[in-house]
């Protein structure tokens, strides 16, 4: 085997191949759900360890718990299990957010379009973050409309206890994070799928695409450099240019890398 062969052996599955695409485009798009942090450490929803098959302790489902219908009846417990699994502990962006961080710095990406709530995008430099399914950084009062961050609500220790209430009136605090019953916010959704529309090429990393409504804004993507980046197959996979099993942050580090990008 050459050096060349041992070198492209060495890489990431399809890694060289995104790169030479990265090249040729100016207009990326990238279309991410919760494998993307789980390579932080952060847990998934639907595998075989994730939230909703491990959660047993609260005798009712993670998704019950994570409905609109659940936050009003049982605010207590609503946030006893949303402190236990969505706040606090040292989680950092991977490399594959800093590799889009990169990509966007260089000119490269026009959009991060994500499923994620954890905000770790913008912890590592991304800035055109559109976050479908809201976020755990900001809160509202649901009577006064008055808005929070996580900190002003739970200390920089995360340690408090009971259900956050508004200082200025009282009312329950909500975290802006879209429920299970609640619609999608309509402004952020359209800024995401006229982003997919105008992508020259859109990278899709981390989701089986098997979340609706979320997962049919890809159909807008009319280019013909699609990435699927995935340990498991997808519904989209007939329609991929290129297709890598391997660990989202690696094959994104190499590819960002490859295509001269630092």
């Amino acid at each position: 085997m050459t050096d060349n062969e041992k070198y492209q052996a060495a890489l990431p599955d399809n890694a060289d191949r995104i790169a030479e695409m990265i090249k040729e485009s100016s207009r990326i798009v990238f279309f991410g759900g919760a494998g993307v942090s789980t390579e932080s450490g952060v847990k998934d929803y639907r595998s075989e360890d994730g939230l909703y098959n491990t959660v047993k302790e609260y005798g009712v489902s993670p998704e019950t718990i994570l409905s609109n219908t659940f936050f009003f009846r049982h605010t207590d417990v609503f946030y006893d299990f949303y402190r236990k699994y969505f706040i606090g502990g040292d989680v950092r962006p991977n490399k594959a957010h800093y590799a889009l961080a990169k990509l966007e710095e260089a000119g490269k990406l026009i959009g991060v379009v994500t499923q994620n709530i954890d905000g770790l995008h913008q912890l590592a430099g991304s800035k055109k973050v559109f976050e479908l399914h809201g976020t755990t950084s900001k809160y509202g009062c649901v009577d006064c409309r008055a808005e929070y961050t996580v900190s002003e609500v739970f200390g920089e220790g995360r340690n408090s206890s009971g259900v956050p209430r508004c200082p200025k009136c009282g009312g329950v605090i909500k975290p802006y994070v879209t429920l299970y019953e609640e619609q999608l916010d309509w402004d952020i959704t359209e800024k995401a799928v006229e982003a997919i529309s105008k992508a020259d090429m859109l990278i899709i990393g981390g989701t089986s695409l098997s979340v609706y409504p979320a997962s049919s804004y890809v159909q807008f993507y009319k280019g013909n450099r699609l990435v699927l980046i995935n340990r498991e197959k997808t519904a989209y996979d007939r329609y991929a240019s290129v297709i890598s099993r391997d660990k989202i942050g690696e094959v994104l580090d190499a590819a960002v890398r490859l295509a001269g990008i630092e």
